[in-house]
């Protein structure tokens, strides 16, 4: 255990949705580099850690936690702040959503970004997954923005919640690593509350800390680039 937090990061990865929560609780952490051009990921010292050997990490004086919702939760519910408060009318739809960006959208952008992990090394195969996981997330993506322009509590422009963190980064990737090739699919513009969420997030202090801790660009949710990171490499 360590008495102060300290963020096993990748630029680019999952990792960054926990460094936005750190700057926007503003609390103190170090930042310790997994370096993925090594695979550090899957070293014996990081195993012990995460033993899926995947990124993020965070040390906490309750132990070291994994999984990005589960992170996210507990520095929210350590805090008060960025979800709805145990006891509050919005906390369980507010866990729905969360969990659904975890487990539903989240988890399909990863297997769209590495197919052969799913369903291994033959390309008309792994076409054939991303053919279908494109459908379904044009799907999640209409439903999410839609739910963002029903549902109180989900998001707040003065007061931001886990979801104004965690969606920019999941459409980030979206555009950076799901639109590629011949027939680009995603336009932000066409979901008009992720978009604007998407532009309220750029203003904020926490992701000016990350833009250059990770070498983001100027535009890192609206119009991103691939990062050029000071340390690490986010593939």
């Amino acid at each position: 255990m360590t008495k102060v937090l300290r963020l096993h990061y990748a630029p680019d990865n999952a990792s960054l949705i926990v460094r936005l929560a750190l700057e926007e609780l503003g609390l103190p952490y170090e930042c310790q580099l997994v370096d993925r051009r090594k695979a550090a990921q899957k070293s014996a010292a990081y195993l012990q850690l995460n033993p899926n050997g995947t990124i993020p990490v965070l040390e906490t004086p309750d132990g070291a936690l994994f999984e990005t919702a589960a992170i996210l939760l507990w520095l929210a519910d350590q805090n008060a702040a960025l979800a709805p408060q145990p006891g509050s009318a919005q906390r369980g739809v507010f866990l729905t959503w969360l969990f659904w960006c975890s487990n539903t959208l989240h988890a399909d952008l990863r297997q769209y970004f590495y197919p052969e992990k799913i369903i291994g090394p033959d390309e008309t195969h792994q076409d054939q997954l991303r053919r279908v996981l494109q459908s379904r997330l044009h799907q999640h993506l209409g439903m999410i923005d839609t739910a963002l322009g029903s549902t109180p509590g989900l998001t707040d422009e003065a007061d931001p919640t886990l979801l104004d963190l965690y969606l920019p980064c999941l459409l980030r990737w979206t555009k950076l690593y799901a639109n590629r090739g011949p027939a680009p699919w995603f336009d932000l513009t066409s979901y008009p509350a992720l978009h604007a969420l998407c532009h309220r997030a750029e203003g904020r202090a926490s992701t000016k800390a990350a833009q250059t801790a990770e070498g983001l660009g100027s535009t890192p949710f609206t119009a991103p680039t691939f990062a050029t990171p000071p340390e690490g490499s986010a593939t």
